[in-house]
């Protein structure tokens, strides 16, 4: 079952589907990988292999019987260690809920067993998914970090161990991690996936997304966690698009791109610098590079007054349990948003409408916007988790994000290039992606161009 494993996540469902392959020898295989890689890179926080394979057989007998079969039939998929789940711990990356069990599902961990996922474990995350580094390291490079939050869901699809995995993001916490780790990290737009069941970090910033192997298979994986939830107050009962229909679709005319450094690009290295300019002159008429109007400038320290804030008063259970068990990046955070006044608060979401209609007058012009997804490559610094920077203006306003690998550092580690997309444009923004991984792809080697 060596192939099966390596194989990306939409042909699994397929084979799956179609009984080529059965839910106990994926889920086998996929053991079989942890084995391998699992004591190097430690990307789980829970892992239990007989509950694993018990799934899978239950869902193959379920097959047998001629029962209907869910659109993620046998397939595994790690879940980061917020996500609430009835028959795994959630311990949220402290110390605090050591051995904590829910009553019940998260919205998104009931939906994929609906859907005959197999919930594979429990993926590391940094403390209550802010700052402080997890135990796990970068498979590429396992002196490096693989970013954070979701340091384990982005590592454990790398490492080939599942094929597709849940995280969340509020600042960088997903598409850094896809960055560092050289996967496809999906972040929809906020209130895209109801976030009922998870730790509350900031309300107007949190959003669930999803990493795998290819723009498809984020793709499958976010139209099925797509919804409405009415314990989300940020989820809408809207009709959704079909994701991984629209991400398969060819685009009617060439996409037009819109290059932006955005006010951070001094944070950007050379690699990544060089890379960006590379893909624009790829791109040629289809690229130009715009700058964003002034008022940008105002986004990073909206974010934190709103980040900060939420800390405060969301972890304020945890800071009354245990304060001295916290680590100082969270003591200081949770300090840091105590100070934090009502009206600078209102003010900072006040900023999310004024950037976004700047945002609007973008993408009536061009079908997306790159940027960089992390500075550069993964640090090799174990005690951090990378900076976040080139991915908040972008969770701020709530906008649906990608990071796709389409390049390497001097070091040989992943570059991510993030694909920016205009509000609940997802489909739009995964075909425009899927367009653009298969034009690179296509295109000759540096030195082979003309």
């Amino acid at each position: 079952m060596t192939a099966e494993r390596t194989l990306d996540a939409c042909e699994l469902r397929d084979r799956l589907a179609r009984g080529e392959i059965s839910a106990l020898a994926v889920a086998e295989a996929c053991l079989t990988r942890v084995a391998e890689k699992e004591g190097e890179i430690e990307a789980f926080a829970f892992l239990d292999a007989d509950h694993v394979l018990a799934q899978a057989q239950r869902l193959d007998d379920w097959r047998k019987a001629g029962k209907p079969i869910g659109r993620l039939h046998g397939l595994p998929v790690g879940l980061k260690d917020i996500i609430d789940t009835a028959d795994m711990p959630t311990e949220n990356g402290t110390v605090l809920d050591a051995g904590r069990r829910p009553r019940q599902d998260a919205f998104v961990a009931a939906k994929l067993r609906a859907e005959g996922a197999i919930l594979f474990g429990k993926t590391t995350t940094t403390e209550l998914a802010y700052f402080a580094p997890t135990k796990t390291r970068n498979p590429h490079d396992t002196t490096r970090t693989p970013g954070g939050s979701s340091a384990g869901s982005a590592a454990s699809v790398a490492a080939g161990m599942v094929p597709l995995s849940v995280g969340t993001q509020t600042n960088g916490s997903m598409l850094r991690p896809a960055s560092y780790c050289g996967v496809v990290g999906f972040k929809p737009g906020h209130g895209v996936i109801p976030r009922t069941g998870l730790i509350v970090q900031s309300e107007p910033l949190d959003t669930i997304g999803v990493f795998g192997r290819s723009v498809e298979d984020a793709a499958l994986l976010a139209e099925v966690l797509q919804g409405y939830d009415a314990g989300d107050h940020d989820t809408h009962p809207i009709a959704r698009d079909r994701l991984l229909e629209m991400a398969r679709s060819t685009p009617p005319v060439k996409p037009q791109f819109a290059f932006i450094k955005t006010p951070v690009w001094d944070k950007a290295d050379a690699d990544m610098q060089g890379a960006m300019q590379e893909l624009a002159g790829l791109l040629g008429d289809q690229c130009d590079e715009v700058e964003l109007p002034a008022a940008f400038a105002n986004a990073h320290p909206a974010h934190r007054r709103l980040m900060m804030a939420g800390f405060a008063r969301n972890l304020r259970p945890w800071a009354e349990r245990g304060w001295d068990q916290l680590s100082r990046h969270m003591q200081d955070a949770i300090e840091e948003g105590r100070e934090i006044k009502a009206v600078d608060y209102l003010a900072a979401l006040d900023w999310r409408n004024i950037l976004n209609a700047g945002l609007d007058r973008v993408f009536t012009r061009y079908d997306a916007i790159l940027t960089p997804a992390a500075p550069g490559e993964a640090p090799a610094d174990l005690t951090t988790t990378g900076d976040p920077v080139f991915n908040t203006i972008w969770s701020l306003c709530g906008v649906p994000a990608l990071s796709l690998p389409l390049a390497n550092g001097a070091n040989g580690m992943p570059l991510g290039i993030q694909i920016v997309g205009a509000r609940g444009q997802e489909g739009r923004l995964l075909r425009t992606a899927r367009w653009l991984m298969n034009h690179v792809a296509a295109s000759p080697e540096p030195e082979d161009r003309p």
